[in-house]
């Protein structure tokens, strides 16, 4: 039977005999350092059975079994069953065996023996032991353990002859396995920290220790004492040497060879791995003849072992480590190299191996030639970071002959632009392109790259920029091909600073290189960028071109290039709204992207995905797929930029707004005005709502400044889509109505015909906002309705991308607007004469102030441009009615809008729970309790909830544990700040909270 310390003692009691039924004899066998000294404490220790008589013989030490039963041995932590079990320590207290026997193994009663390490007993102490196990009597038992490896006749535990077992005798044999990896993460969790514990650090423990649990304990204690602190990669793991015991118990056996045969076991150390008989034989160069026989040898005295049919090595890897250490300099150079030729003959070939024993050997040409081919090796295998890795290694080493940096500087670059990681990358290359002896080609290549990667990769446009450039001069004058794809390289419009114009420019200049180099890759690089800028500025022929990329080519350079140039599409179509559009084209990008190794566009695929998903209302699950995606690119922040702002936009809608600004701010990874023109005018709108919502107006106005001239100056104005209605309410509240309505028709003007239902409906909803917010400071009626009209327009437009959030928001806006014109019983006048009704609107528009109220953030207007509370009103009109005249009265109030207004108001506030929406949620609920009348039939006076919380503490309360400060919950639900401190402090008192934040977990699972 093969098995675990664990189960192993579960059979042994189950296979131990009642005080009358026949004898039984378990053998235990069990390479060093499985536990088999322990799996007999654990048997000795065993509470609830006083028969058998426990007695112990250990072999091997002084002669033979005890006299009398000793008293077991406690283990030394028994309170913890999980801790890895001790192996076996011939070392025992002499407690143990204080007493000798006289005879024949025979005691007074039932008895169990408890023999450890026969493969130390000599002759004699194998006659006496072959008695007692002859002579067992009933009720009895005998555990006996050995080491397989080192018994000295092979199999036969108690040497031969066969040893005469009585008739009665049950013998079982059971065999302790090495722990598995699970087992071994268990044993890590309990030594390590949390944070230390990786998948990482388990998988090389367990790769190096072979789960032997002695060497799994002793590396564990080991690792943890390392300084500086151990943060779970597997390099600290190799980094922490080889654990004492086992370093003793291999060298010993190494040393027990005849110096002639310790060849072959230096050979395994260098080799590190299993390895065949005549691979093993030709690295020790010993010959075929004393080669096969140093093997014999050392598999008899257990220095090798066979690991695997026909193949040999150390039974723990970690191992070789040791033994590798010992080999004088010169040898192990000879072994180094003996090794990188027998590797090169495997099939396929691990040049990266190879390259190592190369270079340990000192050959260095070999060593670098072998690396070049390892990375070309891994690129073409789609193992970018594997390729990067071992580059940035071999190049930041000084001393390197220039003809080989110009090899291997290129290959690095390459694959740094199509895998994830480039952060050290960069930094080796902004060094190699200084080096004044890299030909002209090779510095504009290696240019090339590093300028791709400070714009996509690092976020670093600016300095991209002026790289790229550089690259594009420096290859066309050599006449390279790759100039080509510079000049594609600056037709992509997302970075912020240069202008559309810009972009068109080297647009002409690239498709004219393209053609002159009759490159079929480069060719395709300009059709991808040239999608990518048509798209972007919603260009109607855009589609055309997008058919002219799918087209298939067999060249895998040009399709990575149409797998970039599609996702890149799919990007451009979510920003316009196509969202019909985006899967396909997702689909076929990210397909290209696996099939061609091309990492960097796959996850550029998967990052669009999450806005798609924020945009098309697939909220469930959504943040955490963002949380995911951010850890999943730690290496490479900038590529996660998506999944922060995504992540921001639902912590707005969520109300948890202290969270919003972390995410929105990319956890201080990345400024906004320095993301990808679109991302950022997003993020920026985002930060400018929360402005409005905290009534921070003047520093949301400053912000949408800031952020309204990055688009401005790109030029593309599909971009503004995301910023515009939020941009135009903040310069409009904050008394900047000139600016508003300058920006709203420059947002008109901008997107001439193009093509961007998304842009379409921002810009109805940004005239909807600036109309409702002069209406608002005019309490004109009018003004009013017609907002709601420009509202409704919006959410049909956005029910049409679908964009089901952006759908309600504007639902909710039309709605609010219909309920403010009910209540605003006033006649326009263009001469601002005084209107029936002003004083009853007067006092309302002073109550509300008073609480503090908002029904949205444009209820909150700037006091400049009203001349008082009195019906008198000034400032601008709407950007549609005309001046001069006297203006029309406004319509009576219509008692069926205001009833439809609030039936939206209520399917709005649905919407948006579904969506998961709380803060908007709350928002529209609190406007619909100020219209809806008392329930008929219910009792005078305030409901009593005892101690329960009433509907309104639990939104409160909810809106307060997400991190809305009182002054912000009372402008989203409609209260004064008094009234939300009483609510909280009701909350609190019912719940027992002793704290905000205790009451977010007193609140548990409420909704």
């Amino acid at each position: 039977m093969i098995t675990t310390c664990g189960s192993a003692l579960r059979s042994l009691v189950g296979a131990l005999p009642a005080r009358h039924a026949e004898p039984v004899l378990m053998y235990v066998e069990g390479a060093a350092g499985t536990g088999k000294s322990h799996l007999l404490q654990e048997l000795a220790d065993l509470p609830g059975r006083p028969d058998p008589a426990r007695r112990w013989w250990r072999c091997g030490t002084d002669g033979g079994p005890p006299d009398e039963p000793s008293a077991p041995q406690k283990p030394e932590n028994p309170e913890e069953p999980e801790n890895p079990e001790e192996p076996e320590n011939p070392e025992e207290p002499e407690k143990a065996n204080e007493h000798r026997p006289e005879g024949n193994g025979h005691g007074p009663g039932p008895t169990l023996w408890l023999v450890d390490d026969v493969h130390r007993a000599g002759e004699d102490e194998l006659r006496r032991l072959r008695r007692m196990l002859e002579g067992l009597g009933p009720g009895s038992a005998a555990v006996v353990t050995y080491r397989p490896e080192e018994l000295a006749v092979p199999g036969l535990p108690l040497g031969g002859p066969p040893i005469a077992y009585p008739a009665g005798l049950t013998v079982l044999r059971n065999r302790l396995a090495p722990w598995d990896e699970e087992r071994v993460r268990r044993a890590a969790a309990g030594a390590l920290d949390e944070s230390s514990c990786t998948a990482e650090a388990v998988a090389r423990l367990y790769e190096r220790t072979a789960g032997v649990p002695r060497v799994v304990v002793d590396l564990l204690a080991m690792v943890r004492e390392q300084w500086p602190a151990f943060t779970g990669t597997a390099a600290e793991v190799d980094a922490a040497g080889v654990p004492a015991r086992l370093a003793e118990l291999v060298l010993s056996r190494t040393h027990a060879l005849a110096p002639e045969d310790r060849p072959v076991v230096w050979a395994a150390a260098v080799l590190d791995g299993p390895a065949g008989r005549d691979e093993l034989i030709a690295v020790s160069g010993l010959g075929a003849a004393a080669g096969g026989r140093a093997l014999l040898r050392a598999l008899e005295s257990a220095a090798l072992t066979e690991l695997d049919e026909g193949r040999y090595g150390f039974a723990v890897p970690l191992a070789a480590s040791a033994v590798r250490a010992t080999v004088p300099g010169p040898v192990r150079q000879d072994l180094h190299r003996r090794t990188a030729n027998a590797l090169s003959r495997r099939q396929p070939v691990d040049w990266a191996a190879v390259a190592d024993h190369h270079r340990a050997a000192g050959d260095g040409h070999r060593w670098l030639r072998a690396v070049e081919r390892a990375a070309e090796a891994a690129e073409a295998s789609g193992r970018h970071e594997q390729a990067i890795t071992l580059l940035e290694r071999t190049l930041a080493l000084p001393g390197l002959p220039p003809q080989a940096r110009a090899r291997l500087a290129p290959l690095l670059a390459r694959n740094a632009v199509t895998g994830l990681r480039s952060d050290q990358t960069v930094e080796v290359l902004a060094q190699i392109v200084q080096d004044a002896a890299l030909p002209q080609a090779v510095r504009g290549e290696l240019r090339l790259d590093l300028g791709l990667m400070l714009c996509n990769q690092m976020g670093r446009f600016a300095e991209g920029w002026r790289v790229l450039e550089i690259a594009a001069a420096e290859l066309h004058e050599v006449r390279s091909p790759l100039a080509v794809r510079a000049m594609a390289a600056l037709v992509s419009p997302n970075w912020p600073g240069v202008s559309l114009d810009v972009h068109r420019g080297w647009l002409i200049r690239a498709e004219a290189a393209a053609e002159e180099s009759g490159d079929d890759a480069m060719r395709t690089a300009v059709l991808a960028n040239h999608v990518g800028l048509a798209m972007s500025w919603a260009d109607p022929e855009v589609w055309d071109l997008l058919e002219r990329l799918r087209v298939r080519s067999a060249d895998p350079a040009c399709a990575r290039q149409a797998a970039r140039g599609l996702c890149n599409a799919a990007d451009s179509a979510v920003w316009l709204g196509f969202h019909g559009r985006v899967g396909d084209l997702l689909a076929e990008g990210r397909e290209l992207s696996v099939r061609t190794g091309a990492p960097y566009t796959e996850h550029s695929a998967m990052a669009t995905r999450l806005l798609q998903e924020w945009w098309t209302g697939r909220w469930l699950g959504l943040d955490k797929r963002c949380e995911d995606f951010v850890a999943a690119t730690a290496d490479m922040p900038f590529i996660a930029s998506d999944a922060y702002v995504v992540r921001g936009l639902l912590a707005v809608a969520q109300g948890d707004w202290g969270e919003a600004r972390s995410w929105l701010s990319q956890q201080g990874t990345f400024a906004t005005e320095k993301l990808p023109v679109p991302l950022g005018a997003a993020a920026a709108g985002a930060v400018i709502r929360l402005m409005l919502a905290r009534q921070d107006v003047d520093d949301a106005a400053e912000r949408a400044r800031a952020a309204w001239k990055v688009v401005a100056d790109k030029g593309v104005w599909p971009w503004a889509a995301e910023l515009a209605p939020w941009a135009v309410e903040a310069l409009a509240r904050a008394g900047d109505g000139a600016t508003a309505r300058t920006m709203v028709r420059n947002f008109s003007q901008g997107l001439g015909p193009g093509d961007a239902p998304a842009a379409r409906a921002a810009l109805v909803w940004s005239r909807a906002v600036l109309t409702e917010t002069e209406a608002l400071a005019q309490e004109r009626r009018d003004g009013l309705l017609e907002a709601a009209r420009l509202y409704e327009e919006a959410a049909a437009a956005y029910g049409e991308l679908p964009r089901p959030y952006s759908q309600a928001l504007t639902t909710e806006g039309a709605a609010r607007c219909v309920l403010a014109a009910d209540t605003t019983d006033t006649t326009d006048t263009a001469d601002g004469a005084d209107t029936a009704g002003a004083a009853e609107a007067a006092a309302a528009a002073d109550a509300a102030d008073m609480a503090d109220t908002a029904a949205s953030p444009a209820r909150k207007t700037a006091k400049a441009g009203k001349a008082g509370r009195t019906g008198k009103a000034t400032g601008s009109v709407s950007p549609d009615r005309k001046t001069g005249g006297e203006a029309a009265p406004a319509p009576a109030p219509d008692e069926a809008a205001t009833t439809a207004a609030l039936a939206e108001l209520e399917s709005c506030a649905r919407r948006f729970t579904d969506l998961g929406a709380v803060w908007d949620a709350a928002r529209a609920r609190a406007l619909l309790r100020t219209r809806q009348p008392a329930r008929k039939g219910r009792p005078p006076g305030r409901p009593s909830h005892a101690d329960q919380l009433s509907p309104r503490e639990e939104e409160v309360a909810q809106l307060a544990v997400a991190g809305l400060t009182n002054r912000e919950i009372a402008a989203t639900l409609h209260l004064s700040p008094r009234t939300v401190e009483q609510h909280i402090a009701g909350a609190m008192r019912k719940t027992g909270a002793l704290s905000r934040r205790d009451l977010a977990h007193r609140l548990g699972g409420a909704p």
